[in-house]
């Protein structure tokens, strides 16, 4: 139980963390925000677990595939915001990543890689 509140607290602290720099620099919480810090906590604490390595080489592999779809969000958010304002935006850019990614994941199925 100790290991679980270790690691939503450090998981959680990174979350704080990269909304107090935004709050100072823009740019810098916006590149700290982009490095993969979830996923990279996700794969210390599959090794840490002792999970087998194809399941952390699995995770790793996928989750290249599902950022793809995500990044047109991140265009569209800051061109809709001023418009629609910030809810309105934010459930246009769901519903958006949501209809990519299903998108994404018939086109990727005719390549070979299965991701629904």
């Amino acid at each position: 139980m100790s290991w679980l509140l270790t690691k939503y607290f450090i998981t959680a602290a990174v979350v704080v963390a990269v909304s107090e720099v935004a709050k100072r620099s823009d740019k810098l919480g916006a590149l700290i925000a982009a490095l993969p810090l979830v996923t990279v906590l996700a794969l210390i604490w599959l090794y840490v677990e002792q999970q087998p390595q194809e399941k952390i080489a699995n995770h790793a592999w996928y989750t290249f595939w599902y950022v793809l779809p995500t990044l047109p969000m991140f265009l569209a958010f800051p061109a809709l915001l001023p418009r629609i304002g910030f809810w309105p935006t934010l459930l246009a850019c769901v519903v958006m990543t949501v209809v990519l990614f299903a998108g994404f994941g018939v086109v990727m199925r005719r390549f070979g890689v299965e991701l629904l």
